[in-house]
């Protein structure tokens, strides 16, 4: 493997190859919204099984979301050497480009007015009043950035616009699909060119959590992170519950200073000192309260939603069961097959299956299914109608996106 992949592996212990990640896909589980995990222990099939304890606050959970990066400084500075990319070559018009966000509630009034945006200097000030949403950087005294690193934010909050597209107020939860991921990562100086062409694959919106993993390519649509306090196993495969993939993610592919393992993916690593696994708790607990946002006034037709309703409660409920929406919080997942999407993600994971997708909000971010092979709800009614052999017209069809649409 490349070096940059080696340079990581030798700062874990028992540990696989792990290469270029970022933030990918948070995910939750049931449970009281205050509670959490501190220990791990070893479970049938080899899966790590959290130990609940009792969590910090969920303000707590908030500056953890936001602003932690569980020591990962030590990648995207010490090995990729971002922060020199940042300093010398994004200016706020190619980062808003790419899009990272800006949070409005930090900026002075009337600074915008006042500023190059097409000055990479400008950027360095704005992540020296901690402006740009899921990126912390340490800047000294003469404006260079020493220090850079990601937080969960980065991929799991946008803004309103209401300044300008791309800044705003903060929006946790929300996925952010104008992030270029795989271009931000693209930028690092150490990747080589077959390296470069598979993050630029990746497109806007997207993100491989595995590729750094099994070397297979195959990114997935970063998901919503809000209305999730009763579902269980939230990843598109179902391996754990939140704090798993939390710390799946933030070892792994953030590249925090932290533990995790399971044996059922090969994966054993363990850090000193752990900064991840003490403030999994509270991050859950911020994440379990994001609430789902309601669907804006007039953004549906309410008499075909009715009539949609109808449809769905004789046609959807056997796997998009109860207010969760999802089976898979009674442990039931689905082949490929059953599911009639692209089965070359599942087979990478260690359930080889996916799981019923929680209806919260759909009306806010498409592309639907785990690769976005569907742009509308109309696409996802119009697979169903044919996979699972449902029958409906044509305007049963638009009735059951109306209903699809009030969620």
């Amino acid at each position: 493997m490349v070096a940059e992949f080696q340079v990581f592996r030798r700062r874990t212990r028992h540990a696989p190859i792990y290469g270029i990640g970022i933030l990918t896909l948070l995910v939750f589980m049931a449970g009281a919204a205050f509670r959490g995990y501190t220990t791990k222990q070893a479970a049938p099939g080899g899966a790590v099984v959290i130990r609940e304890t009792p969590a910090d606050s969920v303000a707590d959970g908030q500056r953890i979301f936001r602003f932690d990066t569980f020591g990962d400084e030590q990648f995207w500075t010490d090995t990729l050497h971002m922060n020199q990319v940042v300093e010398q070559s994004v200016d706020p018009t190619t980062a808003l480009a790419v899009g990272l966000k800006v949070d409005a509630a930090v900026l002075p009034p009337g600074i915008l007015q006042k500023v190059d945006l097409k000055s990479p200097a400008t950027t360095v000030a704005l992540l020296k009043m901690g402006a740009v949403v899921g990126i912390r950087a340490t800047v000294d005294s003469n404006n260079h950035i020493t220090r850079l690193g990601i937080t969960c934010a980065l991929c799991h909050s946008n803004v309103d616009n209401s300044v300008m597209p791309g800044i705003g107020r903060r929006m946790d939860g929300w996925p952010n699909h104008d992030l270029n991921v795989g271009g931000i990562v693209a930028l690092a100086p150490v990747l080589s060119a077959a390296q470069k062409a598979v993050y630029q694959s990746w497109r806007p919106g997207k993100y491989d959590p595995r590729y750094n993993l099994d070397g297979k390519n195959g990114a997935l649509v970063i998901p919503p992170a809000y209305g999730l306090a009763r579902v269980k196993s939230e990843t598109y495969t179902a391996e754990g519950p939140i704090s798993y993939w939390n710390a799946y993610v933030a070892v792994t592919q953030m590249h925090g200073h932290g533990d995790f393992s399971d044996a059922r993916l090969g994966i054993a690593v363990t850090q000193s000192p752990d900064m991840v696994s003490p403030k999994l708790p509270a991050l859950r607990a911020y994440q379990h309260s994001l609430a789902a946002p309601p669907p804006p006034a007039g953004s549906f037709d309410a008499a075909a939603a009715g009539r949609g309703r109808a449809l769905f409660e004789r046609s959807c409920v056997s796997c998009h069961v109860g207010v969760t929406g999802t089976d898979n919080n009674a442990g039931k997942l689905h082949a490929p097959a059953e599911t009639g999407v692209d089965g070359a993600y599942a087979v990478r994971t260690a359930t080889k299956a996916y799981r019923t997708t929680p209806l919260r909000a759909l009306w806010q971010h498409a592309p639907y299914f785990h690769d976005g092979s569907a742009a509308t709800l109309a696409d996802v009614v119009t697979h169903y109608n044919t996979v699972r052999k449902l029958g409906l017209t044509a305007e049963q069809q638009r009735d059951l996106v109306e209903y699809l649409k009030s969620l």
